[in-house]
């Protein structure tokens, strides 16, 4: 059975009459790689600082490897990476990493060979008798990660910690963080707002709106079967249609919009019945444009209005009935800005979704 290292129930914070986090329950499994993902003020970094025993919940339980973060020793098992990183600017490289064993009145010898190990692991060597402000923003994020993992927690958090660097060296770090994370084979809760870096990173995403956890799965099922509109719309990029069920069976659904009548794949979990409301979505990716619409069942015209260059794909805007649909062209575009086109979409690429969810 897969042990559990982080436990929530019925967690709820607020600050004054603020709900910050509102009766969350929540299982992370040890050694995965689990990213709280959502919007400034959706409760994520509220929620991994109660993780952390930084706040305490108005309600619910908090456990780390079985323990309760408030009233117990439970917060040697996480350690907390921040965005500002946090180092000590008047301590070389070597003592901001070696500070909580330290604390910890480890051995010496304990302290110099688990340092050392780490600065190996984090590719800090050389580096040892510098300061943080002769180090780049990469290496100073480095030096933060071997601070906390070097007294080897059972959970590291993990609070938007690429905030700070440049687009370039958060992709690197990116690759970085997910090879660290395998390597050490800890438990690691990330916080961020960025879905891309949340669908590189993760095991998992908890997705989080209004201090509730709104849907979690892995990468690719949210991405593929979002379960609300929020979800659909946060994830990645997509086209969201109002529509109204005609009909439904176990083969497919057949739902009618200013598109005309959109047949798509059975939705798990999709509560609605004939002439309930619903929002149908469709990513760019998923559309053909043009003249080939072999084998898709669902089809539309309209006009282009914007078409920009995005390197791998040309995305395109197109105006149908009344709607402007972003759409992924691969390959050399023949058409031009204000050309009349034919947009087509298969079933099976269309995701249907009360619209209250």
């Amino acid at each position: 059975m897969t042990e559990i290292d982080v436990r929530l129930r019925g967690v709820t914070k607020r600050f004054g009459d603020f709900v910050a986090v509102d009766a969350i329950d929540l299982d992370i499994q040890r050694g995965r790689f689990v990213t709280l993902l959502g919007p400034s003020g959706c409760g994520k970094t509220t929620t991994l600082r109660m993780i952390g025993g930084f706040e305490k919940p108005d309600l619910g339980n908090v456990e780390v490897g079985g323990e309760p973060v408030i009233g117990s020793s439970s917060n040697h098992h996480t350690r907390m990476v921040f965005q500002s990183y946090a180092l000590f600017p008047h301590m070389k490289i070597s003592e901001n990493i070696a500070f909580g064993l330290r604390m910890a009145r480890k051995p010496d010898q304990e302290i110099r060979s688990s340092c050392a190990e780490i600065v190996e692991l984090l590719g800090l060597l050389g580096q040892e008798d510098k300061y943080p402000n002769q180090l780049s923003g990469g290496q100073q994020q480095r030096v933060a990660l071997a601070r906390a993992l070097v007294t080897r927690p059972r959970v590291l958090l993990l609070d938007e910690p690429l905030g700070a660097l440049d687009l370039k060296m958060r992709k690197r770090m990116q690759i970085e963080l997910k090879n660290l994370q395998r390597e050490v084979g800890i438990t690691f809760i990330y916080v961020t707002h960025d879905q891309e870096e949340a669908m590189n990173l993760s095991d998992e995403i908890v997705v989080m709106d209004g201090g509730r956890i709104v849907q979690s799965g892995a990468p690719a099922d949210i991405y593929s079967s979002p379960a609300t509109p929020y979800v659909a719309d946060f994830i990645g990029e997509t086209n969201l249609v109002e529509a109204v069920i005609v009909s439904q069976s176990e083969d497919k659904i057949v739902a009618r919009s200013v598109l005309g009548d959109i047949v798509a794949r059975p939705t798990i979990g999709l509560d609605a019945r004939e002439n309930d409301p619903v929002v149908v979505a469709i990513r760019p990716e998923h559309f053909t444009l043009g003249e080939d619409v072999h084998g898709q069942s669902n089809q539309t015209s309209g006009t282009i209005r914007e078409i920009s260059f995005l390197g791998a794909v040309t995305r395109v805007i197109v105006e149908s009935k009344g709607l402007s649909l972003s759409v992924d062209h691969r390959g050399r575009l023949a058409s031009s800005i204000g050309d009349v086109v034919k947009v087509s979409f298969a079933g099976d690429d269309v995701v249907v979704m009360s619209p209250q969810a």
